[in-house]
């Protein structure tokens, strides 16, 4: 079968069926005229991959249970490597539930400490409201910056797709209807859970690392763009609803972050995307609308701690266009 009847049978996109075939986790045949052919057994195997990654499990760490299942068992754990798989996904776990238990008590000590130390009196001056705002922390020197690979030169133009999301402050989003007038959709790769390690190598992947200070940067600009005419901004990534609200509170965002672990708009615009740590992410890029049409693209991004004054610069050159 072709690639999309294959994912829409096994309940995934077809990037993502592209993307277990880069693992090595599935090897359809191919068809005649040189298209892939899945088979029955490739869309069971993606099947287990969507069940298993339900759970916390990465694709590439559901190779014993795919070899179980090409062994001919029913089920992907009825094989000993497969229970040895569960069990070390579950340490993983209790390590980071362990960390976060931690961080927990931590939390609550230093709240007892400060509620202890009292609360200014309404005669003592406060901050400035900037002064108070949470930052992230400073990027390392040295990161390397990303080329242009011309993975984004076919956006400008295009028209988003009618997806929707949720929004962190709980409005639902439809791409396609944001605004009649211009505004800014920034792609980030992952933000993550502070409990726990980023991907092993983040740094030296070029355009990685910054997401937390991108995200100050376009706090900070906000009114800078609405005053050169931009309606919305908002944020789009592969993280977890719970990771983006975590960081919203935590830096006092105040725009909503779009959720799309299954990378829906990548597969719609075919937009540029990495791996690392075993999950597909999106490169990081901005994109210009007006209404539904993609005027203009940031391609590729970096610095990200500055790129929001950067966005703001450009609008200010178009002023009235």
């Amino acid at each position: 079968m072709r690639a999309g009847e294959a994912a829409a049978a096994a309940g995934v996109t077809i990037k993502a069926l592209r993307y277990y075939e880069d693992c090595g986790l599935l090897s359809p045949g191919r068809a005649p005229n040189g298209y892939r052919d899945y088979s029955v057994e490739d869309v069971r195997l993606a099947e287990e991959i969507r069940s298993l990654g339900a759970f916390g499990l990465t694709p590439k760490e559901t190779g014993p249970f795919l070899a179980c299942l090409r062994a001919g068992h029913d089920a992907g754990d009825h094989c000993a490597e497969s229970l040895v798989a569960y069990q070390q996904k579950i340490e993983a776990l209790d390590l980071l539930v362990a960390r976060l238990r931690h961080s927990r008590e931590q939390l609550i000590s230093r709240r007892d400490a400060a509620a202890r130390r009292g609360f200014p009196s309404a005669t003592e001056p406060l901050k400035e409201p900037d002064e108070m705002l949470p930052e992230a922390d400073p990027l390392p020197a040295g990161l390397p910056a990303p080329v242009d690979d011309g993975a984004a030169a076919h956006l400008p133009g295009r028209t988003l797709p009618a997806l929707s999301f949720t929004g962190t402050d709980g409005s639902d989003v439809r791409l396609d209807a944001v605004s009649e007038g211009r505004w800014v959709l920034f792609l980030y790769p992952l933000t993550g859970d502070p409990a726990a390690d980023i991907p092993e190598g983040w740094n030296e992947i070029p355009g990685a690392r910054g997401c937390s200070q991108e995200a100050c940067g376009f706090r900070d600009n906000l009114e800078a763009l609405r005053a050169e005419g931009v309606d919305r901004v908002l944020a789009l990534s592969s993280d977890r609803a719970d990771y983006q609200q975590a960081l919203v509170d935590r830096l006092h965002l105040p725009y909503p972050m779009l959720s799309d672990p299954r990378l829906t708009l990548a597969d719609a615009l075919e937009l540029p995307t990495f791996e690392a740590g075993g999950q597909l992410l999106y490169r990081r890029l901005t994109l210009v609308l007006r209404g539904a049409t993609i005027e203009h693209v940031f391609y590729p991004v970096f610095p990200p701690d500055s790129h929001a004054d950067e966005v703001a610069r450009w609008f200010r050159g178009r002023h009235g266009a």
